[in-house]
């Protein structure tokens, strides 16, 4: 019986660190950072530097998230949300954690220099530390504009994924870090409103405990009227054409309504639809920017 429970324990292992990752997370950075890749070519980008870039991109950025759950551990233990992560839960130990996530970083990052190009492990380096330590360690815990400041880092997959094809920071890269940065309060922020009581436990400044729920109902209002402004840049740049602005005004269009509506007549299930879509709207927002780049 001890030999069983043994064996299904080092079975598990493997994916509590696959959890401690946060797997989610990653997939949509990955994701947008791809994208990246894709609108840095004109056609389709070579195939070497879309493997690699996204092997070590998500490497890197699944260590940061280890990281980040190794330095918030025990205001994970506090929180219902994170509670069942693996390190509350004594499932790994903190020394284990820090190990893998230091490894799985460095094969990432060499991953990048060695079959990608310098520049994207630098700036894949930088955007851990903003995310890891910038973020986690100084801001989080310091100011309710800590999701402002710190989804800077947030924002740079999609950069990522332009200097792993083009080797440079072009201007319409810069327009994807944009969109990102500026869609990252709204969406953080209708997280913060239903999760209030969670952070109030953890003693983290978040914005509907410092400034109110209503002030933060209307920053959501407002970053999401900037964010649709922003997500017109590309078609005024001559970056994207039509079908791409379509869908930009479709989505914003949406997204706003769930903002006002949230603003309007408040609800915790409105507020986690609210952050269930605006993932479902970057997503959808950054497939419309690809099937345009290839349509026209």
């Amino acid at each position: 019986m001890t030999t069983v429970a043994l064996s299904h324990s080092h079975l598990r292992r493997p994916r509590r660190y696959f959890e401690l990752a946060k797997p989610r997370v990653v997939s949509l950075i990955v994701f947008t950072a791809v994208i990246g890749m894709f609108l840095a070519s004109p056609g389709p980008p070579p195939l070497h530097a879309v493997l690699f870039g996204t092997l070590g991109i998500a490497l890197v950025a699944g260590a940061a998230a280890i990281i980040n759950c190794l330095v918030e551990k025990k205001i994970d233990a506090l929180m219902a949300r994170t509670r069942g992560r693996p390190l509350p839960r004594g499932e790994i130990s903190p020394l284990h954690a820090l190990v893998v996530g230091c490894a799985v970083g460095v094969a990432g990052l060499g991953i990048l220099y060695a079959k990608v190009n310098p520049l994207t492990m630098w700036l894949t380096l930088a955007t851990f530390v903003g995310y890891a330590v910038v973020y986690t360690v100084l801001l989080k815990p310091a100011t309710p504009q800590n999701i402002v400041i710190g989804g800077a880092s947030g924002a740079m997959p999609p950069v990522l994924g332009w200097a792993a094809v083009a080797n440079n920071v072009a201007p319409e890269a810069l327009l994807l870090f944009l969109i990102i940065f500026v869609w990252t309060p709204p969406h953080f922020w209708s997280l913060a409103l239903y999760r209030a009581n969670d952070y109030a436990k953890a003693g983290l400044p978040m914005l509907p405990l410092t400034h109110g729920p209503e002030y933060t109902r209307l920053m959501i209002v407002l970053y999401t009227l900037a964010l649709f402004a922003v997500t017109l840049l590309p078609y005024a740049t001559r970056m994207s054409g039509e079908l791409y602005l379509a869908g930009a005004i479709a989505l914003g269009a949406a997204f706003l309504g769930y903002a006002v509506a949230l603003y309007r007549r408040y609800s915790d299930a409105l507020s986690r639809r609210t952050f269930r879509f605006s993932i479902v709207y970057l997503a959808g927002l950054f497939s419309a920017l690809l099937l345009d780049h290839y349509w026209h």
